[in-house]
């Protein structure tokens, strides 16, 4: 596994460098520097081994008897030389302590603190030594001499000058499906174009006429290009702009992402147009998508874990290839990303592991498609965030946070703007937990919400988040060139939610931030659970105690719901926001849908059409009761319900259900698990629709219910239908 990467703030950059402005990461001049530079850290990892190897540090314990309970020692290296400022905390009491000049330290024991039968840790810890721990008992009156021998500094911090490095200079229309910012579209499985539903399914792309009343199919095509071997291949995520659709995937026999490009015409046919690869690590994330829609501009998020052992380190750089069946290999790679559009970070890198994270923007307007990719470097784990003005990537460690002083990891958070111009960074600690942990206020600041214990959005990380919890808000005006780091003041102590094992969810609504703790992959049975309301402009904090657990926060109009299973029931709470009453948030509605579960995690599952100020409906996939939320993956979910929100009361309006005999083999040609779902809520003017699998379904509110009007089958021709 990747392991530490350390960003130590010491002066790297040449004479040229330090005469640039500082409001930008540090570029590259040439390919030259880029092979350079990485040669080097892989050179420092190999000596970091050989000191690790040869390393034999340790704490060597020495008991007394005195009048107070004690533990008393000295730091040094293993020359004996005294180590300065080295952390010294003894676990679980909360005392930590820094060693003086001499490297001696001093820690008493207050009475009642420890029981005698205790275990006590002594842990020993500087960023660039090897960490020490050694457990012990104490009884009253006890006292201990530890002396401590920790390893060489893995990273040697004299002065080095590299040369060559140089410092660079409201929701959209037509959107169907649940978007964290207007006017940023989201890659999804359905999408709208026209009169036409174009939807993504194993392996597939289809589109269903809607027009004049209608629902009907229209076409059936493979989801990739002639001459594409599809297995070994996930289509995840479809974007549609102007007469386009896009789909974008990934492949592990061709070893990176893949884009289809589709033509799509007035009647819904779709005509296969081009296929791109690029170069990349599996995007996959259990919670974000790597995909995003801005003023035709299609933004994605890839990693390249670049390896040690490789002779051209250049060979990982991105690269992409227009698909040629006829040529050798399917065609060459040109790169995308040029020296001066690669960045690093401004202070030395101690690492086991580098990442080459990458924002490639393509322009939909041109034909063949035109890509152009930014690179930060920097540690493996990240949270990949768009607003309408910039990407944002957290760069994080995936090394445990307890081995770092102060319990959270040092990290880098790059801010891209989407004007082109170069990325700027902060300095950080902790990592977000997924995208909904960032929000980038108009008034200037980014607000993101952390944990000591997070290791970002890849694959499964979200669904493990832990530790200490608080909130970021730092000055737009406080990015630059990542030697600055955000300060202690910027951060808010958050509560810390209980519920050890469980699923962390946040999100912010209008003026405030929601988070709390849920089931989420697994098993349904939190019955109870705090939800903690933050305004994040500062203010007080509110607890407001939920009959269950937080396993999806959605925005309702200016409120907010919270649904929630128990090992019996689905719960929905709607949380009176509004700031312009007295007595903060609270609770404003419930309602329970019994013997059932949530159908689909994902966030767009989940969509809320606003009616009116205070009114509104909103549509979730559901599944039967006590279903572990991992089932989503394999099994369809068996309905979609709706709920009205009129005046501070949800209203069940029913359910539109999934009817297709299960069993029946869909002859899926790709993709056949559904990591992003396959269920959806639609509303599309005052039409409401149920996507379920292969089906979808039309309903209309009649009397107060949720009545089916008509319904489709859009499997492909001589293909029978199978379970969703």
């Amino acid at each position: 596994m990747l392991r530490a990467l350390v960003f130590i703030s010491v002066a790297l950059v040449s004479r040229q460098a330090q005469s640039q402005t500082r409001h930008t990461l540090p570029a590259f001049y040439s390919d030259k520097d880029v092979a350079s530079y990485l040669r080097r850290l892989a050179d420092e990892r190999e000596q970091r081994h050989w000191i690790a190897s040869n390393c034999h540090s340790g704490v060597a314990l020495a008991r007394g008897k005195g009048n107070v309970t004690v533990v008393t020692g000295r730091v040094a290296d293993q020359s004996g030389k005294p180590i300065v400022k080295a952390n010294v905390s003894l676990e679980p009491i909360d005392t930590t302590v820094m060693t003086g000049s001499d490297g001696r330290y001093r820690i008493a024991l207050r009475p009642g603190t420890w029981k005698s039968k205790d275990t006590l840790t002594l842990a020993v810890r500087l960023i660039g030594y090897q960490p020490q721990r050694r457990g012990f008992t104490m009884a009253p009156g006890d006292s201990l001499d530890a002396s401590v021998e920790l390893c060489a500094p893995s990273v040697m911090l004299e002065g080095v000058v590299v040369s060559g490095m140089a410092a660079a200079q409201a929701e959209r229309s037509g959107s169907i499906t649940n978007t964290q910012h207007a006017g940023v579209d989201e890659g999804d499985i359905v999408k709208l174009h026209g009169n036409h539903l174009v939807v993504l399914r194993r392996g597939r792309l289809f589109t269903v006429a809607l027009g004049d009343g209608d629902l009907a199919p229209t076409e059936a095509v493979d989801a990739f290009g002639p001459g594409i071997d599809p297995r070994s291949t996930w289509y995840d995520e479809l974007i549609v702009w102007s007469d386009k659709v896009v789909v974008i995937g990934y492949s592990y026999e061709r070893g990176g992402t893949e884009l289809g490009v589709f033509r799509i015409g007035p009647t819904g046919r779709l005509r296969h147009v081009d296929t791109y690869h690029l170069k990349s690590n599996d995007y996959y994330s259990a919670r974000n998508y790597a995909s995003r829609l801005v003023e035709g501009k299609l933004v994605f998020y890839t990693p390249m874990y670049l390896p040690w052992d490789t002779d051209d380190p250049l060979a990982a750089f991105p690269a992409m290839r227009r698909w040629d069946p006829k040529a050798k290999e399917g065609g060459r790679f040109e790169r995308i990303a040029t020296a001066r559009r690669i960045y690093r970070p401004s202070g030395e890198m101690a690492t086991d592991g580098v990442t080459l994270h990458t924002v490639t923007s393509c322009d939909l307007a041109r034909e063949p498609l035109r890509c152009e990719a930014t690179v930060m470097i920097g540690p493996p784990g990240r949270v990949f965030y768009v607003s309408p003005n910039a990407v944002y990537v957290w760069l994080s460690e995936w090394r445990p946070w307890s081995t770092w002083p102060g319990g959270a990891a040092p990290a880098l958070l790059c801010r891209l703007p989407l004007d082109g111009s170069g990325p700027s960074a902060l300095g950080v600690a902790g990592s977000p937990v997924d995208q909904f942990s960032f929000l980038e206020s108009v008034d200037g600041y980014l607000n993101v919400l952390v944990r000591s214990e997070a290791w970002g959005d890849a694959m499964w990380a979200p669904e493990w988040a832990d530790g200490a919890t608080a909130l970021l808000r730092a000055p737009l005006t406080s990015f630059g060139d990542g030697t600055s780091r955000a300060p202690a003041a910027q951060y808010r102590p958050l509560p810390t939610p209980n519920g050890e094992g469980e699923t962390f969810e946040n999100r912010f609504v209008g003026d405030y931030l929601l988070y709390g703790t849920g089931s989420g992959w697994v098993d349904a049975k939190q019955d109870r659970a705090t939800l903690f309301v933050v305004p994040w402009r500062g203010g007080t904090l509110t607890r407001l105690a939920l009959q269950h657990g937080v396993d999806r926060i959605e925005v309702l109009g200016t409120d907010a719901v919270v649904v929630g299973a128990d090992a019996r029931d689905l719960h929905f709470t709607g949380i009176r926001l509004a700031a312009d009453r007295d007595g903060g948030p609270e609770i404003r509605q419930q309602y329970t849908l019994a013997n059932a579960s949530q159908g689909e995690l994902r966030s767009h599952g989940f969509f809320y059409r606003a009616e009116g100020a205070d009114s509104g409906t909103l549509g979730l996939p559901v599944r039967g009761a006590g279903r572990p939320g991992y089932e989503h993956l394999f099994d369809g979910s068996a309905s979609v319900l709706f709920l009205a929100n009129r005046g501070g009361a949800f209203q069940p309006l029913g359910q539109l259900e999934w009817r297709e005999s299960a069993g029946r083999r869909d002859w899926c040609k790709a993709s056949c698990v559904d990591w992003y779902g396959n269920a959806r809520p639609i509303f599309i003017a005052n039409r409401v629709f149920a996507l379920l699998g292969y089906e979808i379904v039309e309903g209309q509110v009649r009397g107060g219910r949720m009545r089916e009007v008509r319904r489709v089958s859009y499997a492909p021709r001589g293909v029978s239908a199978m379970s969703p």
